[in-house]
């Protein structure tokens, strides 16, 4: 191996440049980039955008990638700084897209990258350089503006007044040219693209303020007069760059979960080598068959077979259970899931995209750049909204300067500064961002922010039966044969036809015996109603309900039931136990105390179904349900006026899980990538359901009150700035504390109190 390969093999991840080389690295990109479903070349990337604030940001970024050569969607999540990015790696790189992004402004990073300890701590410092000088430079402002406060005209001698006034403008040019020089960078890139940004009325107000305190500095008997607003000017500096702090970390905090699943891996891990000894390399790198060794408080970077005797998990992220799990040598372990005690060995079987964990994050990272109806229309009147307040300004300097000339510039800067699209932008993403963080630490995943709001106004929800409100785990009771039939052969027949099925009966059938080797020819599954194949000789297997099959019952049994037949009719019936879920019970009894009609739709014969129906405790009951008859049964309650939610376990329920106005895939029988449910609950408990409604009735609550107040917030202060009754630095506090609160209150959604309670 060449030097320059084996350090590009040990070598931790790598880190984005100003080039942005790295976004195409193959290796690198795998972890954020994949293949679009149904589309012969297009590839999708999730990637964290830095540098933006509000919607008005959002609206600049799309329009720098929209109509780009390459690019087919563009959709940037203002409240969690996700861009969507779907892409033709034929037509276009995603380095020369994020260098078009770059030109306004803007940064494109992985979000390992975005979240790793190194890059935190450095905007973490900047932020805080930035907002110390425009503090203490605020303080000493203030001594010197003092004096003008509290002495009565013609107490200060002129020469001591002018000295005080140059000294301030000495204080106030670091406030300007070193904390300032976010809003102006921002600014001037939108500006050059002749757009109009967050940043540019807030330049302009800086600017203005600035050059017509210097102004009258310089010349007091000058056209500007001889007043100055260095005190008003450093101090809403330093209160916008203290909201921006406040509001970044509590962004943090409100989006801290789902970052926290999303980059949970560490960056690289000890790999055993042949003879015995270990070496670092990147969790990249790694392939199935490496022996690796995960240290205690870390989390396996992929899913194998534990070496050691014995390994203490943490698996909430997959089942939602926060009790740890005891593993022993020759048990499974899963990507993701925390080693809690002490370092151990494991054998890779599965790396990557190929991990549960994989398709968690992809998940996860689809839930972060869904916007939601109300966000989008924030974005969309962002940028109006700006255009509309710099006229404002303008109209407002016209008219005080008729009424009184040494009030019109600080009036003008007041309306500049106090009106702010960012807490309208932020108001539905953030709560709705806070809320899949939480739910996400149960084990219950969000696919779409959006769903949210359709969960919160559900009043119906509908059950399947086999593996939702029953386990999914089902046992081999009775086998029935026709006579003359071997019964080991039949069950051999059976389970090679039923292992290719997700079915929770086809799997029970396929773990009840060894599958026949005898190849099967034609498989073919019909959702919901059973298999057939063909064996070498031609012969005719069904496996499956009494319609698929064209069986006729002649024995009653409890339990599911599944039928094999062939071209000579019956051969055998297959009797499974099956049981209600634990919490089952006490989940419907939680809906219906909420007020919400509960129905059950099973496949199943009347009598199985009324009997799960009545222990579990279900208002109504529907049997011999087909697929079609399940979705038209949903169709007819939302005729009727019900806000349904159809709760599955993703298998033959797919065209009712998407027609459903909110809908959920329970337990772990279906692929994460081939649910369509707007939410997956992991740990298969029923009970996490009804969380998830009373957590989407909170969201909506905190929603409703954010939107209440940018709307109260911007209809008391524009007035009052128009008026001249809030000075330049009140507005930038009352910008700053409108975007807090509104984060402020999302956040008591992600706290683990907030969390609805089983």
């Amino acid at each position: 191996m060449s030097s320059a390969a084996w350090s590009r093999e040990h070598r931790g991840p790598l880190t984005v440049t100003d080039d942005f080389a790295v976004l195409d690295d193959p290796v690198e990109q795998a972890a954020f980039t994949q293949a679009v479903d149904g589309a012969d070349a297009s590839r999708e990337s999730v990637l964290v955008v830095q540098g933006m604030y509000c919607a008005a940001c959002a609206d600049t970024i799309e329009s720098a990638l929209d109509g780009a050569p390459g690019v087919e969607l563009a959709r940037v999540n203002a409240g969690t700084r996700r861009l969507q990015l779907r892409w033709d790696p034929s037509r276009t790189r995603l380095s020369e897209l994020a260098a078009r992004v770059g030109d306004r402004g803007y940064r494109l990073l992985p979000l390992q990258q975005a979240l790793s300890i190194d890059e935190r701590l450095r905007e973490t410092r900047q932020a805080l350089w930035r907002l110390f000088v425009a503090g203490f430079c605020m303080m000493q402002v203030m001594m010197y503006a003092w004096p003008a406060y509290v002495a009565a005209p013609g107490d200060i001698p002129p020469d001591i007044d002018q000295l005080l006034r140059w000294a301030s403008w000495v204080i106030s040019l670091p406030v300007v040219f070193f904390a300032s020089g976010p809003f102006f960078r921002q600014a001037w890139a939108d500006l050059k693209v002749r757009r109009i940004g967050m940043d540019t009325p807030v330049s302009v107000g800086i600017l203005i303020t600035f050059l017509a305190s210097s102004a009258a500095t310089f010349d007091p008997t000058g056209p500007w007069g001889h007043e100055v607003w260095y005190d008003s000017l450093t101090m809403f500096v330093f209160f916008l760059l203290g909201g921006r702090y406040l509001e970044a970390r509590l962004r943090q905090r409100t989006a801290g979960a789902l970052d926290a699943l999303i980059n949970r891996l560490p960056a690289t891990c000890e790999r055993e080598r042949a003879d015995g000894t270990r070496e670092t390399v990147s969790v990249r790198r790694l392939a199935a068959g490496d022996v690796v060794c995960v240290r205690a408080g870390e989390a396996f970077p992929g899913d194998g077979v534990l070496l050691d005797p014995r390994a203490s998990v943490d698996e909430a992220l997959l089942t939602g259970e926060a009790r740890p799990q005891t593993r022993r040598a020759g048990d499974p372990l899963v990507a993701g899931s925390l080693n809690l005690a002490g370092p151990v060995r494991l054998r890779l079987d599965r790396v990557g995209i190929d991990t549960r964990y994989a398709q968690i994050v992809r998940l996860m990272e689809r839930a972060a750049t869904d916007k939601p109806r109300l966000a989008v229309l924030a974005d969309r009147i962002a940028g109006p909204f700006l255009v509309l307040v710099m006229l404002a300004a303008l109209a407002a300097a016209f008219a005080w300067w008729q009424v009184d000339p040494s009030r019109a510039l600080a009036i003008a800067v007041a309306v500049l500064i106090v009106t702010c699209p960012c807490a309208l932008s932020l108001a539905t993403p953030a709560a709705m961002l806070a809320s899949a963080g939480a739910l996400a630490r149960r084990g219950v995943l969000v696919r779409r922010l959006q769903a949210l709001e359709s969960m919160a106004s559900v009043n119906a929800v509908v059950f399947d039966k086999t593996g939702t409100l029953t386990r999914e785990h089902l046992m081999l009771n009775e086998v029935l044969l026709r006579q003359g039939a071997d019964r080991a052969q039949v069950l051999a027949l059976a389970a090679a036809l039923a292992r290719g099925s997700l079915h929770p009966v086809a799997r029970a059938v396929a773990a009840a015996a060894t599958p026949s080797d005898e190849p099967l020819l034609d498989w073919h599954e019909e959702p919901g109603q059973g298999m057939s194949a063909r064996l070498s000789n031609g012969r005719l297997l069904k496996l499956g309900s009494p319609l698929f099959t064209g069986a006729m019952p002649e024995h009653d049994a409890e339990g599911p039931r599944t039928y094999l037949v062939d071209e000579h009719g019956w051969l055998a019936t297959i009797t499974l136990s099956e049981g209600l879920r634990e919490d089952a019970r006490v989940a419907v009894q939680r809906l219906r105390a909420l007020g919400m009609q509960t129905w059950l739709l099973s496949g199943d014969r009347a009598s199985q179904a009324h009997r799960i129906g009545t222990a579990a405790g279900v208002d109504h009951v529907l049997a011999d349900a087909t697929p079609e008859r399940k979705l038209a049964e949903v169709q007819a309650l939302q005729r009727q006026g019900w806000r349904v939610a159809m709760v599955g376990d993703g298998l033959n329920d797919g065209p009712v899980l998407a027609w459903a106005d909110a809908s959920f895939t329970i337990g772990r029988a279906a692929p994460l990538a081939q649910a369509r449910s707007d939410a997956v609950v992991q740990g298969g408990r029923v009970m996490d359901v009804v969380d998830t409604l009373l957590q989407a009735r909170r969201t909506r609550r905190v929603v409703r009150q954010n939107l209440l107040w940018a709307a109260v917030y911007n209809a008391v202060c524009v007035p009052l700035a128009l008026i001249g009754w809030m000075p330049p630095w009140l507005a930038g506090l009352g910008m700053a504390a409108s975007s807090l609160l509104v984060i402020g209150n999302a956040w008591r959604l992600s706290r683990p109190e907030a969390a609805p309670k089983g």
